[in-house]
C-alpha cells in the first residue's frame, strides 16, 4: 500500500500575499507622508523650525525622520494584521500608484508653487 500523499490531491495550499501588500501600500504612504511634509514645511515657518532635528541639513531631517517613521509603524502594523492573510492586491496597487503619482506631482516645483 502506497502511503505517500500527493499535495495536489489531498491539501488545499492557500496562498498569503500580506506582506507583500504590506509592504508596497506602507511604501507608497511613506513617500506620500514625505511630499505632504516637505510640503507643509516650505510654506509654514512654523513647521518649518519644528522639523529642524539636525541644524546642518535643516529642515530636511526632520521631513525625512518623520516620513521614515510613518513608513515603518505603517509596515510594522500592516505586517502584523496582513502576514498570514491573502489581500486584494489589485484595489492596493491602484491606491499606491495614485499615492505615488501624487507624492511627485507634490514634489514637482510648478506644482508646489500652486500651493
Amino acid at each position: 500500500m502506497n502511503t505517500s500523499k500527493n499535495p495536489s490531491m489531498t491539501e488545499v495550499v492557500t496562498r498569503t500575499n500580506g506582506s507583500g501588500g504590506a509592504a508596497i501600500l506602507s511604501a507608497a504612504v511613506g513617500s506620500f507622508a514625505l511630499a505632504i511634509l516637505a510640503l507643509v514645511g516650505d510654506k509654514s515657518a512654523a513647521v518649518k523650525s519644528s522639523l529642524v532635528f539636525y541644524k546642518p541639513t535643516g529642515p530636511l531631517s526632520g521631513v525625512t525622520d518623520i516620513a521614515l517613521l510613518i513608513w515603518l509603524a505603517l509596515w510594522i502594523v500592516l505586517e502584523m494584521r496582513w502576514c498570514k492573510k491573502g489581500v486584494a492586491l489589485g484595489p492596493i496597487c491602484i491606491a499606491s500608484f495614485v499615492l505615488l503619482g501624487l507624492s511627485f506631482l507634490l514634489t514637482f516645483p510648478p506644482i508646489v508653487d500652486i500651493f
